[in-house]
């Protein structure tokens, strides 16, 4: 990523899962990074692999008043966020302060810091339900986010084009690999788990729901470039457009797995209903920037489970 090299980054939601693979990429950069945490050190000292980056620096702050970083950034990647369902359902006011008030003091910050490019990091829940009989939804549908989350992403988007700051918009899907949480409200995260500890694994709903899932190197590849190449002002979809059903991407990951534990689904399908569906279309990210993803399904969930192995972790 030559337009990266030599530049200096602000990046905030830098200890999730995003944030660790860019982390990741980023110890590989002749690039200057500053990452915002509520708790460095705690971060620090259970991810020591970033302890020893001199390109990398830590700074402590809530995403809604942190105190701005000396000097002038390239560029700014606001991935910081509140994507939990416990969250959502306790206090979905609290959600969306997270994402809206930090929003705004991040556009404050990249004013003052004179940042040339921003990459808002949004989420195809701004689209709400797509319709079953969408194959797949692109830039162009209506946002009519349903849950809290979508609603604070959706007015996040509007803010960062409001603003005059120059905004590239990631609108991501699902994603897996290295760092994924086994023990969150994510299928496949949840499969992977059990399998690694050979338990049973549950399925909810009647499993039709269809899905599809971006490998970690392919999201980092897909933001990077839209941070550096992306059109200001414009949406882009960020994930996988191969879709899978939730049963049969249980018997995917088992096989891989190499296991025989059980699938239970809980309900059976309803005669005659279309399976729900959360698919992007990617047709604009590979037709102007070239995009492609690049790592399939199945090796997906291989190098994310021999990475898990090579550990020994079974819980994240």
């Amino acid at each position: 990523m030559d337009e990266l090299t030599g530049k200096r980054i602000f990046l905030t939601g830098g200890t999730g899962f995003f944030g660790k693979w860019l982390l990741s990429f980023f110890q590989t950069l002749a690039t200057d990074v500053v990452v915002l945490s509520r708790n460095p050190t705690g971060f620090l000292a259970q991810f020591p692999m970033f302890v020893n980056s001199p390109n990398i620096t830590f700074v402590q702050g809530d995403i809604r008043d942190f105190p701005f970083p000396d000097g002038s950034y390239d560029y700014v990647i606001h991935a910081a966020t509140e994507a939990g369902t416990k969250l959502e359902h306790e206090n979905p006011a609290e959600m969306q302060s997270v994402i809206e008030d930090g929003t705004r003091r991040v556009l404050e910050f990249s004013k003052q810091s004179c940042t040339k490019r921003l990459l808002y990091v949004s989420s195809g829940a701004v689209y709400g339900v797509q319709p079953p009989e969408l194959s797949h939804v692109g830039e162009t549908f209506p946002c009519n986010p349903v849950t809290a989350y979508g609603k604070g992403k959706f007015q996040a988007e509007q803010m960062c084009r409001d603003s005059g700051v120059g905004t590239v918009i990631a609108r991501c899907f699902a994603f897996v690999g290295p760092w994924f949480p086994l023990d969150a409200d994510f299928a496949i995260g949840n499969f992977i788990g059990n399998c690694l500890k050979n338990e049973s694994i549950e399925i909810k709903g009647d499993g039709t729901p269809m899905r599809s899932y971006m490998y970690g190197s392919d999201l980092i590849d897909w933001l990077l470039t839209l941070l550096a190449k992306g059109r200001s002002g414009e949406a882009y979809n960020v994930g996988s457009d191969v879709c899978i059903s939730i049963a049969d991407l249980a018997q995917a990951v088992r096989l891989v797995a190499g296991t025989d534990n059980a699938i239970r689904i809980r309900q059976q399908p309803r005669q005659g209903s279309l399976p729900s569906r959360y698919i992007p279309s990617v047709q604009k990210a590979k037709n102007e920037l070239g995009l492609r993803v690049q790592v399939g399904l199945a090796e997906s969930i291989s190098q994310t489970l021999r990475w898990l192995r090579e550990r020994g972790c079974y819980e994240l």
